[in-house]
């Protein structure tokens, strides 16, 4: 319905002589400059960059706006994800632990919150297993 609804509303502008090309090249400028300015804003997080000269990777610590890390990793000079990357909140509490292998999603990767803990195993870059853990009582027990 809503196709043809919009199939009637060209052909009536068309019939019209009115001309769409400005009216679409608008809505172009207005999307391109909302997501040039999604992209800005998302890019001000300060990072350093390290060249570990023994193992030719790239260390990389990100940090949020309070100047608390928000994420620590490494990558090849290739560009791709490797080893362990981990990843904080704004007050510097683990939130993620993940390993990665040229880029490849391997291991275990841990995701933790206020209540529970969940291990996922990737194999092949793939999902395995996943078990999640919860703090009952002074023992965590498996769900």
């Amino acid at each position: 319905m809503l196709r043809k609804c919009c199939f009637n509303i060209k052909k009536y502008l068309y019939l019209s002589n009115i001309n769409l090309k400005p009216i679409i090249m608008k809505k172009h400028v207005i999307l391109f400059f909302a997501f040039l300015i999604s992209v800005v804003s998302f890019a001000q997080q300060e990072r350093t960059l390290k060249l570990n000269n023994e193992t030719n990777l790239l260390e990389v610590i990100c940090y949020h706006d309070n100047g608390v890390v928000s994420q620590t990793g490494f990558y090849t000079l290739e560009g791709k994800l490797q080893g362990e990357w981990l990843s904080y909140n704004t007050e510097g509490k683990k939130l993620v632990s993940a390993n990665y292998d040229n880029g490849k999603k391997v291991g275990k990767w841990f995701y933790w919150n206020d209540t529970t803990l969940k291990e996922v195993d990737y194999n092949n870059n793939a999902i395995a297993d996943v078990n999640v853990w919860t703090d009952k009582s002074s023992i965590a027990t498996r769900q």
